[in-house]
């Protein structure tokens, strides 16, 4: 299976680089399944319906979110009807939407999608790792689905690696989101499961993580707000990883990044036809 997992959408510049690039990439390298972090696509701060439906409509299978999963008052209700819209799954029991969703791709197999977020220097919210491995064994790799993407949304590397390695060998692909940089350790653990510290963000680079840069600079300086944070609005560098999988076992053949477009130097996976 041909899965790619692209980072978090940053405003209007991320969400461009979505509508130009994705559908290209979906049909020039035959993707079978297509995973957005778009907790970041209005205006730098959650998610909208109608925003949502785009990249739903751009060739994303699910769209995952994060500490700004509800910034935008609508997700509140909007997501109880939207499946394919994955919130984290350590939220307290009660929150709206839903932590996993079993995504049937176009040729009948399944692909299991998990949001979690950390809780190093974050919310502090309930056991990442129990609330995994509850999903996990409910729906396990190769019997309950045909491929699992895990995005762990969270701010510490170290958190990040300790979850992928408790859960290597049962996840085709455990990808970091959150930090805005993309990361150059992608490689496939020792069971077989792929992994990447950040995805990074699929938004215009010249900026602060995103945010035009002038506020954030001011704020550093001068410890003083000046403004609202508002997201930098030039080219976008799509950003992301694309992972091969065996269908026999459902985990990881071949990992590469993947940067499309903007500041950042580009990167493709040679294992797949160039679009």
């Amino acid at each position: 299976m041909r899965l790619l997992f692209i980072g978090d959408v940053m405003g209007r510049s991320g969400r461009t680089a979505i509508a130009t690039e994705l559908p290209r990439l979906k049909a020039g390298w035959r993707l079978d399944c297509v995973v957005v972090n778009g907790e970041n696509a209005a205006g730098g701060a959650g998610i909208t319906e109608a925003i949502c439906a785009d990249i739903l409509a751009a060739g994303a299978d699910a769209v995952t979110l994060g500490n700004h999963a509800f910034d935008q008052r609508e997700a509140l209700v909007f997501i109880e009807r939207e499946p394919r819209l994955i919130r984290p799954l350590n939220y307290p029991p009660g929150t709206p939407g839903r932590g996993a969703a079993l995504v049937e791709i176009a040729d009948g197999r399944r692909v299991l999608v998990m949001n979690v977020m950390g809780r190093v220097f974050m919310d502090a919210l309930d056991d990442p790792f129990a609330g995994t491995e509850r999903e996990v064994e409910a729906c396990p790799l190769g019997r309950g689905c045909d491929a699992m993407v895990i995005d762990v949304h969270a701010e510490a590397t170290s958190e990040k690696l300790a979850m992928a390695h408790s859960f290597d060998g049962r996840a085709s692909l455990i990808v970091g989101t959150h930090t805005h940089v993309p990361t150059a350790d992608h490689q496939i653990l020792p069971h077989g499961t792929a992994y990447l510290t950040d995805a990074g963000m699929t938004g215009d680079y010249d900026s602060v993580i995103g945010v035009d840069k002038d506020e954030p600079i001011r704020r550093f300086v001068r410890k003083l707000p000046g403004g609202r944070y508002e997201p930098a609005s030039g080219p976008a560098t799509l950003c992301g990883v694309a992972v091969e999988t065996d269908d026999a076992t459902g985990l990881a053949t071949a990992i590469a990044p993947v940067r499309i477009g903007g500041r950042l130097s580009q990167a493709r996976p040679p294992f797949w036809d160039v679009a």
